[in-house]
């Protein structure tokens, strides 16, 4: 045969004869045996698809699993099976629901309606599903870097809020628990480790999340999950607490109560893990400026008895501390609610000091229970210090509602609202001055949920405002310059803290908007010489965290506005959500209900 295997021959050739190849026998075999290979091949792959999507769509293949394993087994492969896609909120089928009727022989006649009627709830590809949203198993995290996430937080970030993931857990506990908990681990391990994967975990997690924001088969450790979310992903804080806050109640851990008083571990545990979704719903709604979601109820109220329980630790009480802190801050909020247009009157600032005393009470109860912690320091003491003085600077801030209103600072409460004012000028002040002289706090901050980074914001905005002399009529003395002084001071302690933070961080975008509004501050000051506060009408202090209103126009009588002087500074949208403290205003959705962000 010639060298490319094409007739003739060289034989025929030389003769001028025609030449016809016959292909041999073992011609024929190989040629068989190749096509064989290619096709058992292709079939192999095919397979790997099918089990895939069967494994996302919970049904069987109808394939022998026994003559597939032999086959394969003597089958080459030149192809592995592709890794699972990411999760989707298609993944989890939801067809009409069916129910069943149920008696529970423990309950007795006087049962809840909703006790006697159960969802049917398959299990058919559950364990399938879930293991499929796992961030190691699917290469997001390799399983080295996914436990260093679990160990910074387990071991520093979890003391903080008091342990969210209750009993101390090994990385392999933890992703048989709940797909949702580990992304959520391994998100917030990544922003304080300020790693590279941590915008691929944030992506894994809000997918994951949002594939079961319908599923049936939640438990408390996606609960556990959504709070770790909530307490310090700021972009996605809101919906994450309202699907715990949805979940927790479908679990019932609100009843569990009841048998955590007769000292049922169990129920110990959910009963603290449902004061953590309190919390977190309560600070959010502060900082977003929306009513809260739960409410005063049965395991509110029994919080002081829960204290009492057997398998109390010192974590324990400092959550029940917050329940107290946020159920007094809370009946504020729901007393004098979001109308910032309307003057307090005699018997408004006698609420208001009634709940101040209450805040007086939590906080000396409080403070000297608490003793070094073996992984936050002191932070379980100074964080009652801390709060209390947020707390105390959101109620009295409200001394300046309906500045421009008639009737505003009238001769039978003026000395009372300049009293007021004083107050919430000392306690930002106090947080301030704890921030530059507490090397210890400064520490906390790279690690503290999201809440401290708004409530910073708000306090250095509220004494940009109260100290511009561009306010009036209201009038209390502040010194201007002493004031812009201690905000440049912890401007510049905050730049040295946030220099290693990662740039998606809440705390380090509060820092560069904050900078700018202090120069612009500064520059709109250099021309008056009053050290008196003229509260200008069109941009009350008094607004809280959360609220603001709509601009059109910027004008001279807006030019400490906070809101409108944040534009430019540079934002991250990824991690940032509704927290964009430094946009303008039209830009904002619903209103513009931001936190930190002060205009009308």
């Amino acid at each position: 045969m010639r060298e490319d295997g094409q007739p003739p021959c060289t034989r025929c050739r030389k003769r001028g004869l025609p030449c016809t190849v016959n292909k041999s026998l073992q011609m024929i075999l190989e040629s068989d045996a190749s096509w064989k290979e290619r096709m058992e091949s292709k079939l192999t792959m095919l397979e790997a698809g099918l089990n895939v999507v069967s494994g996302h769509l919970g049904v069987s293949l109808l394939i022998d699993s026994g003559q597939t394993r032999e086959y394969s087994a003597h089958t080459p492969s030149s192809s592995s099976p592709p890794p699972p896609r990411r999760p989707s909120i298609n993944d989890d089928h939801h067809p009409p629901q069916n129910f069943e009727i149920v008696m529970d022989p423990e309950s007795g006649p006087a049962a809840l309606p909703g006790s006697v009627v159960s969802p049917v709830i398959g299990a058919d590809g559950q364990s399938r599903d879930r293991a499929g949203q796992d961030v190691i198993r699917r290469g997001i995290v390799t399983l080295e870097r996914a436990q260093s996430y679990l160990d910074v937080y387990q071991n520093r970030l979890d003391h903080f809020l008091y342990r969210i993931l209750g009993d101390r857990r090994t990385l392999a506990e933890v992703r048989s628990a709940s797909p949702l908990l580990l992304a959520a681990v391994c998100t917030v391990g990544a922003l304080h480790l300020t790693c590279a994967d941590f915008e691929k975990c944030y992506k894994e997690f809000v997918a994951i999340a949002a594939a079961q924001t319908f599923s049936r088969r939640n438990n408390v450790d996606d609960v556990r999950g959504l709070c770790i979310a909530a307490f310090w992903l700021s972009g996605i804080t809101w919906p994450c607490i309202g699907s715990a806050v949805r979940i927790a109640t479908e679990l019932q851990l609100h009843r569990s109560i009841f048998k955590a008083l007769s000292g049922d571990r169990d129920h110990y545990l959910r009963t603290r893990l449902y004061y953590l979704v309190y919390v977190c719903d309560h600070q959010s709604s502060i900082a977003y400026g929306r009513p809260p979601m739960t409410r005063q109820c049965d395991s509110i109220s029994a919080a002081s008895r829960f204290i009492e329980t057997e398998h109390i630790c010192e974590d324990d009480l400092r959550l029940v501390s917050q329940v107290h802190f946020w159920t007094t801050i809370t009946e504020g909020h729901s007393t004098f609610g979001v109308d910032v247009d309307r003057p307090l009157d005699l018997s408004t600032i006698e609420l208001l000091r009634r709940l101040s005393i209450k805040l007086d009470g939590v906080r000396s109860d409080w403070t000297e229970r608490f003793t070094r912690n073996e992984y936050v320091g002191n932070y379980p003491r100074k964080g009652v210090g801390l709060h209390y003085h947020f707390a105390k600077l959101y109620l009295y801030s409200m001394a300046f509602r309906g500045v421009d209103r008639p009737g505003f600072k009238d001769v039978s409460v003026a000395l009372d609202i300049e009293e007021l004012a004083r107050v919430a000028l000392l306690s930002a002040t106090a947080i301030l001055r704890a921030i530059i002289h507490d090397a210890e706090i400064q520490g906390y901050l790279n690690g503290l949920p999201t809440y401290f980074d708004v409530m910073i914001a708000f306090v250095i905005v509220f004494l940009l405002k109260v100290s511009s002399p561009k306010y009036s009529p209201f009038v209390v003395r502040v010194d201007t310059g002493e004031m812009h002084s201690l905000v440049a001071e912890v401007i510049s302690v905050l730049k040295t803290v946030t220099a290693g933070m990662h740039r998606s961080h809440l705390l380090v975008s509060v820092v560069h908007g904050a900078a700018d509004l202090l120069e612009k501050c500064t520059t709109a000051a250099d021309g008056c010489h009053s050290d008196r506060v003229h509260l200008d009408c069109t941009a009350d202090p008094a607004h809280p965290p959360g609220t603001v209103e709509h601009h059109h126009t910027i004008g001279d009588d807006n030019l400490l506005d906070g809101s409108l002087f944040w534009n430019g500074a540079p934002w991250d949208n990824l991690l940032m959500g509704e927290f964009d403290l430094l946009a303008s205003n039209d830009a904002l959705p619903n209103g513009g209900l931001l936190p930190g962000a002060y205009s009308t």
